[in-house]
């Protein structure tokens, strides 16, 4: 029987479409778009509470330094819950679904922190300051305390008596090492005379306190509980400005490319945002008032 042309293009089309739906069904499929799925990093992390990718299922691992200082932490434990950042901690642990029972501290020291390589800490909280260099290394959540640091002399000395940072220049300044410091003696100061650094915040306020330098550099609150409980024959002679008109912060350190990053974040960003930062600031550092400010 022979079909009508039409009739033969008519059949011809079909059996060709027939056959494309054949090839399709028998294709590999496309995997599904990763950055559709919902996610609180590139790892996939959805910020589940309670349920994070941490160090230790269902536990969730802090870290800061040995020993915890004040105004930072209280009686050098940082697990009671007392102090800024250990109040600080524990608030994020609770946006993160872990209560207080859940929570790990671990000791690493301060420089260790943000050097290269892989952590054992979900996150880190040891008056770290933000900074792009550090980003290179770490993660950082964003910031939870913004803050300047401070001069400390002791009582009736020159260093004392310095009401700008050109009075400073001659002096002979100390900080402890990797810090932010340290970074404004060399970067704002630019004293004369090379700064010292220390291993410790202890160690510097004994050279303080010796005679071994003139005056020392901390962040403001430290030179608060500095100059009242520890060092109490010391003064705060001045804070700095800000660099660039960009306030320094404290963030929390985490692994670099760490699943947890944006979940941190979220947390810090919350506590600012609902006025909890603010309420634990003012519970454990209402004595870092203003300090008369060196240009």
């Amino acid at each position: 029987m022979h079909l009508a042309p039409r009739t033969l293009r008519r059949a011809v089309a079909a059996a060709t479409i027939a056959l494309l739906a054949t090839a399709v069904g028998c294709a590999p499929q496309p995997e599904e778009d990763s950055a559709a799925k919902p996610s609180g990093s590139s790892t996939g992390t959805t910020c589940a509470k309670g349920k994070l990718a941490t160090e230790t299922s269902g536990k969730l691992t802090i870290a800061t330094d040995e020993p915890a200082y004040e105004p930072w932490f209280k009686d050098d434990k940082p697990a009671n819950g007392k102090g800024f950042e250990s109040a600080v901690a524990y608030a994020v642990a609770e946006q993160l679904g872990y209560d207080k029972s859940a929570v790990v501290w671990q000791s690493v020291p301060f420089n260790k922190a943000f050097a290269p390589g892989e952590k054992t800490f979900d996150f880190d909280i040891n008056q770290v300051s933000i900074s792009t260099e550090r980003k290179k290394a770490v993660d950082f959540s964003s910031g939870y305390y913004d803050v300047r640091q401070a001069v400390i002399a002791l009582k009736g000395t020159k260093a004392a008596k310095a009401t700008s940072i050109a009075d400073l220049k001659s002096l002979k300044l100390g900080a402890q090492v990797g810090t932010t410091s340290l970074n404004y003696i060399e970067d704002v100061v630019k004293p004369t005379r090379q700064a010292a650094a220390y291993a410790k915040n202890d160690q510097a306020k004994s050279a303080l306190k010796n005679g071994q330098v003139d005056a020392i550099v901390v962040d403001l609150p430290t030179a608060f509980y500095i100059t009242a409980a520890e060092v109490t024959d010391a003064e705060i002679v001045g804070q700095f400005e800000n660099q660039g008109g960009t306030p320094e912060q404290f963030g929390l350190v985490l692994d670099k490319g760490s699943a947890l990053t944006s979940c941190v974040t979220g947390a810090v960003d919350t506590l600012r945002k609902n006025g909890t930062l603010a309420k634990i600031e003012q519970q454990w550092l209402s004595d870092a008032v203003d300090a008369p400010v060196l240009k």
